[in-house]
């Protein structure tokens, strides 16, 4: 008997080497000063396809997109080689050759912080990233290249959060957001994994000191990743004062004892949940020229409704986007950015 054969699939890996222009540089702005001891100066990598170095030599000028990390991660880190992967500036470029996308300077800053990421909004805890983004990323990149004016924000997860989050909060200094399984919905993300942070901070004292160990620790645990991330969003959208006790002022939005919701802790996260934010500033997205939302319908944290609600508030509203829900997770959709890199850049272009 003939013995099957079976055909195995692997991921594709990207071997088309970087031809156009990559540039590191470094960003210094005391927006960023915070209570975590976090450096102020930032590393800022830029990409410009051979198509977009073209243009510049004849005199025109190009958008800008900016990205945004997700949680755990950072601009330079998407700039870098990895297996079975396609860095930014590969995808940069083969979008651009295959004419999906209009050239553009592509803008990857190192927003990483002590606390394993970044929600990408003003915190004395994790510094004034919102304000930085507008009035210190802008205008460096503005001085160093020649745009065309239009800047966009683009990213997933905690970076598609920022991104809309920021049309929202910088109004007329943005002029496009794509925003991939973006934070929405908190009651439906956070609130189910309070209990389980409570348990895992509890064993240090509380979160306060659940930090400290963390700063301290030689490696993080599997717990760690999650709990570590729902301090920062305490300190992000809840930082309280600075004391002896609890110097950085993270304070989780539960008793400790029963871990109810305590509803005025919890009342200052919702402020920052684009459900509840679109209704004060709807003017502001409506005054985008390019709006692009997207998520997996089977999200792990349940990004999905909080998504279908963002965009039931914006059909009411009557604000042009582009809305999809695809199949997929929150993982493994790094292939959404070519619909996103494509759309931002022909509406900005």
């Amino acid at each position: 008997m003939r013995k099957e054969a079976f055909a195995y699939t692997m991921p594709k890996h990207a071997f088309a080497p970087v031809l156009g222009r990559f540039q590191r540089w470094t960003l210094d702005s005391t927006l960023l000063e915070n209570r975590l001891g976090d450096p102020t100066e930032r590393e800022v990598l830029t990409h410009i396809s051979p198509e977009g170095m073209a243009l510049l030599s004849e005199g025109q000028t190009l958008p800008v997109l900016i990205y945004l990390a997700p949680f755990t991660s950072s601009g330079p880190a998407r700039a870098g080689w990895k297996a079975f992967a396609e860095t930014l500036p590969q995808r940069h470029e083969r979008l651009v050759k295959s004419g999906a996308m209009k050239p553009a300077v592509l803008v990857m800053p190192d927003t990483f912080t002590t606390l394993g990421g970044n929600q990408f909004v003003d915190s004395p805890v994790l510094g004034k990233w919102s304000t930085w983004l507008a009035e210190a990323l802008k205008p460096a990149i503005e001085e160093r290249y020649a745009t065309n004016g239009k800047f966009g924000l683009i990213g997933k997860s905690s970076g598609g959060y920022g991104a809309v989050v920021n049309a929202m909060l910088q109004p007329n200094v943005w002029d496009g957001v794509a925003c991939h399984s973006g934070d929405m919905g908190f009651e439906t993300m956070f609130m189910p994994t309070f209990a389980e942070t409570l348990t895992h901070v509890s064993k240090y004292g509380g979160a306060a000191d659940y930090v400290a160990h963390i700063q301290n620790a030689e490696r993080l645990s599997g717990p760690d990743f999650h709990s570590l991330m729902i301090c920062a969003m305490a300190a992000s959208y809840d930082p309280r004062p600075s004391t002896i006790e609890n110097p950085l002022g993270i304070v989780l939005p539960v008793n400790t004892e029963t871990a109810d919701i305590l509803p005025e802790a919890w009342n200052q996260w919702l402020k920052f949940d684009p459900i509840q934010m679109v209704h004060a500033h709807q003017q502001h997205l409506a005054k985008l020229e390019a709006l692009f939302i997207d998520c997996g319908g089977q999200d792990q944290y349940h990004i999905q409704y909080g998504s279908r609600k963002f965009v039931e508030l914006l059909n009411s509203f009557e604000i042009e986007h582009t809305w999809e829900e695809f199949v997929g997770t929150h993982s493994g959709i790094d292939h959404r950015l070519d619909l996103s890199f494509a759309f931002l850049s022909q509406k900005l272009a």
